[in-house]
């Protein structure tokens, strides 16, 4: 349970060991290509770190296009 609660917070943003955040950037990693953890592993630290980045862009383009789209849609509720 401990693990469970450690892997809960670091993706809440809390502090966690190394050993979770290398976790959660393969489960990251492997989700967002769709490939097998097992292929993250075998890619260099600078490819990974780079593919992370373009990653963490695209998520951030992705949630302020949302956030024009749900503003609008407030605004065309409410007639403003």
């Amino acid at each position: 349970m401990k693990k469970k609660r450690m892997i809960r917070g670091a993706v809440r943003g809390k502090e966690t060991s190394p050993k979770i955040a290398s976790l959660m950037v393969v489960y990251m990693l492997s989700k967002a290509l769709g490939i097998s953890p097992l292929e993250v592993y075998k890619m260099p630290v600078s490819l990974v770190t780079d593919l992370l980045m373009v990653h963490s862009a695209v998520e951030e383009i992705k949630s302020e296009e949302m956030d024009k789209i749900t503003k609008k849609a407030e605004n065309a509720k409410y007639g403003r």
